[in-house]
């Protein structure tokens, strides 16, 4: 079994165990994801998907998919970038801290990176104190990359 088929499978029993089904175009999708070594949005799924499975797949579909995987925690949208990227713990059984990313403004390749609970309760208090309410814990760093940056 390959690394990719390993991991689309692990997804599977994810989807499984939380009473829903990773479909064949899920499937896809997630494959696109996995595969690629930047960020993507859902028209360049929708272009990899159409050429790489000769199906055509419209992005209307894929958006609707992206939140399925979005939802059972498979895969992380990018608001800065208005991208998406394959969760990098997408095969582990065990609760983690907090994903963040690096998101590099020329070739927008991301890393994602954990930032520890504390550090988070930290930041949501100094938020209350200046009278707001954290919507989403999700920080988005606009970076360069090694490559980018010695270009």
């Amino acid at each position: 079994m390959t690394e990719l088929q390993n991991i689309l499978s692990h997804a599977e029993h994810h989807c499984r165990v939380r009473g829903s089904r990773l479909t064949e175009k899920r499937k896809k999708v997630l494959s696109g994801l996995l595969q690629s070594d930047r960020a993507l949005s859902a028209y360049e799924l929708a272009d990899y998907c159409n050429e790489t499975y000769d199906e055509t797949f419209a992005a209307m579909s894929v958006y609707r998919i992206l939140d399925f995987l979005e939802q059972e925690q498979l895969v992380h949208k990018l608001n800065l970038a208005n991208r998406y990227v394959a969760c990098v713990h997408i095969t582990c059984d065990h609760q983690h801290e907090v994903p963040q990313f690096l998101i590099c403004t020329d070739c927008k390749r991301v890393k994602e990176i954990s930032i520890s609970r504390s550090t988070m309760r930290s930041i949501k208090r100094q938020v209350e104190q200046a009278a707001f309410h954290l919507v989403s814990e999700q920080i988005e760093f606009n970076c360069l990359c090694d490559n980018c940056a010695a270009a």
